[in-house]
């Protein structure tokens, strides 16, 4: 692969119609939450089956992430990016139709599957357009995406709602993934080249690395502390804290909107200081706020719903930079598919997941704080972090 060294602001185009696919990507995987009461209201389900199926989407993921490698190798990244928008889209539009809950199950897990095959490929791709000096400008803007999605979810939910059901919703993301795997097909620049399948050679080199499982504990923290409390929050705020759905998910949403400049604002700082200093500050304050979300008292929770958020997106700009720097560049993408999927299996699937649990037992605010404690850990573990050029 060779490397092309464009200024960022000339690959501006690519870089936000990737943006653009992966917003539904991620927001795919993340419109369940603000629909969850009412998908609760419809199955007939509980708090721990309703946090059961974002494990099942972060299984599926977990599970293309890790094998990513061997599909990008045979057809290019180009080519990768392209199947996982049209068959995203197309499994969206088969759980509309669906009408058990075994049906749902099945589509959150194919859901996984089909969006985990895009971010090593969109990683790759990225970090090709543009040089080393501007990744972590590069990825802040990339991770517009999932930030924006954070915001619209709630609101795409809230305004569709009055006239459609859940399912239809999800049709019409359906929808719109294979048009934006379309286009890509037809204007997207970059990724003309074949990914790293996982080979023993190539693992051996990023497992005999401490960093690199250093790293998939810091990706679990992070996204717990971002889509693990994400994906329960709009419940506990409707079943623990008395709102009403729609406040609850307008409130969520209005919390997601300082975070589209924080990330870029994110993506600054570890270009100026590094990402280890970015990664220490991320987990002490998102873990404090993710404690004091579960404890505060009466209306003080919606300042800390505010302010959690506020911290939390500001994890993936650091992170990702920090992942980069992990072995040998023709590497990366196996880095990244080995490490970001065991993230969000554990901090995307299973806390909430374990969130739902407690709510079940009453004790959703201690099941909240707790994951607070946990990503605090993330600040002394990230003494032992070494880079390879240092």
């Amino acid at each position: 692969m060779n490397e092309n060294v464009a200024s960022l602001r000339s690959q501006i185009g690519p870089l936000l119609l990737m943006t653009g696919i992966f917003f539904l990507n991620f927001i795919s995987r993340i419109i369940l939450s603000p629909l969850m009461p009412t998908i609760e209201m419809d199955l007939g389900i509980g708090h721990a089956e309703a946090g059961s199926l974002f494990l099942l989407i972060s299984l599926g993921y977990f599970i293309s992430l890790v094998g990513s490698g061997f599909f990008s190798s045979r057809f290019t990244h180009r080519k990768t990016i392209v199947f996982s928008s049209i068959v995203l889209g197309i499994t969206l539009l088969a759980i509309s139709f669906s009408h058990t809950l075994r049906e749902v199950r099945i589509g959150c897990i194919i859901v996984g599957l089909a969006a985990g095959l895009y971010l090593p490929s969109g990683i790759s791709t990225l970090t090709s357009l543009v040089s080393s000096k501007d990744w972590g400008k590069a990825i802040a803007i990339h991770e517009l995406a999932p930030n924006l999605s954070f915001l619209a979810a709630p609101l795409i939910s809230e305004a569709l709602l009055v006239w459609f059901t859940w399912r239809n919703i999800l049709a019409l993301l359906g929808l719109a993934s294979v048009f934006v795997g379309l286009t890509f097909a037809r204007f997207g620049k970059g990724g003309d080249f074949p990914g790293e399948p996982p080979s023993p050679s190539n693992l051996k080199s990023l497992l005999r690395e401490p960093s690199f499982w250093i790293m998939i504990v810091f990706f679990s923290l992070g996204i717990s502390g971002s889509l693990g409390i994400y994906a329960m929050l709009p419940l506990f705020l409707v079943s623990e804290r008395g709102m009403t759905q729609s406040w609850a998910n307008y409130l969520v949403a209005l919390s997601r909107i300082s975070g589209l400049g924080v990330a870029f604002l994110s993506g600054i700082v570890t270009d100026k200081l590094g990402p280890k200093v970015a990664l220490g500050g991320v987990f002490l304050l998102t873990g404090l706020l993710t404690l004091l979300l579960g404890i505060v008292p009466g209306s003080w929770v919606v300042l800390i719903v505010f302010l959690q958020p506020l911290i939390a997106v500001c994890f993936f700009p650091p992170g990702f930079a920090a992942l980069s720097r992990i072995g040998p560049p023709h590497v990366r993408n196996i880095s990244v598919s080995l490490t970001v999927p065991f993230g969000f299996l554990l901090g995307g699937g299973a806390i909430p997941t374990w969130i739902g649990l407690f709510g079940d037992t009453g004790n959703f605010n201690l099941g909240i704080s707790l994951v607070g404690v946990i990503i605090m850990g993330g600040f002394i573990l990230l003494h032992y972090l070494r880079f390879p050029d240092e």
